[in-house]
């Protein structure tokens, strides 16, 4: 597959290629034991290791399963600290068709376990759109979509069918300190996923996992 531009007597050729790659994920808890599952998605330039330490407390009940995005990067220069993103604005659509593969095959892997009404899938910052992107591609694979401190994606088509997921029980979560969202845009993004059925829980804290809200929302 390839594009092509005539520019001064030359072609450039934009090209693809499909080929394999091998993806990381993390997991917390015993899924023998565990009555439901939890997939969490880590926000930019995160790492799964250590953002799904954020979800000890749910342990005893969940079998939780931290995928990572497929991009790594230094966080600052080109040494030291790493992190992780799922995508860019560079080739959009192949990186979330490449992801929503991914994490199909990630479900596969545990899905069969548990009932769908024992899966939740949780996305943090830029997580959650993809976390959302997944989640509304198939009504199959999870009673719940909780969406943390992000916009909702605007590529997706907020139909009718989408803003009737009330029954999900889907949630949307954000702390009143959040650095990314002044008081004005956390009223107009709280009244957007209000009117696409999510229930609106907010807190007293700022961009991050607070674990005494996630422990009240999941137990």
């Amino acid at each position: 597959m390839f594009l092509e531009f005539e520019s001064n007597n030359f072609f450039l050729m934009k090209n693809y290629i499909k080929s394999s790659k091998t993806f990381r994920y993390f997991t917390l808890g015993n899924i023998n034991t565990a009555k439901k599952l939890l997939f969490v998605l880590h926000g930019y330039g995160q790492l799964p290791e250590y953002f799904i330490q954020k979800f000890k407390s749910l342990e005893n009940d969940y079998f939780i399963v931290a995928p990572e995005g497929m991009h790594r990067f230094y966080l600052k220069g080109s040494s030291g600290r790493v992190g992780a993103s799922w995508m860019t604005k560079e080739e959009r659509l192949l990186d979330i068709e490449d992801n929503l593969s991914f994490l199909n095959q990630l479900h596969n892997c545990f899905s069969h376990q548990f009932k769908k009404d024992q899966i939740s899938i949780l996305g943090f910052s830029q997580g959650a759109a993809t976390a959302a992107r997944w989640f509304y591609s198939n009504s199959n694979l999870s009673h719940q979509l909780i969406i943390w401190a992000s916009v909702f994606p605007p590529d997706l088509n907020i139909s009718e069918e989408i803003k009737s997921t009330s029954s999900f029980q889907n949630k949307f979560i954000i702390g009143s300190k959040d650095e990314y969202f002044d008081e004005i845009q956390q009223k107009e993004i709280c009244e957007i996923y209000k009117n696409y059925g999510f229930e609106i829980i907010q807190y007293n804290g700022n961009h991050d996992i607070d674990e005494a809200t996630l422990t009240r929302v999941l137990n």
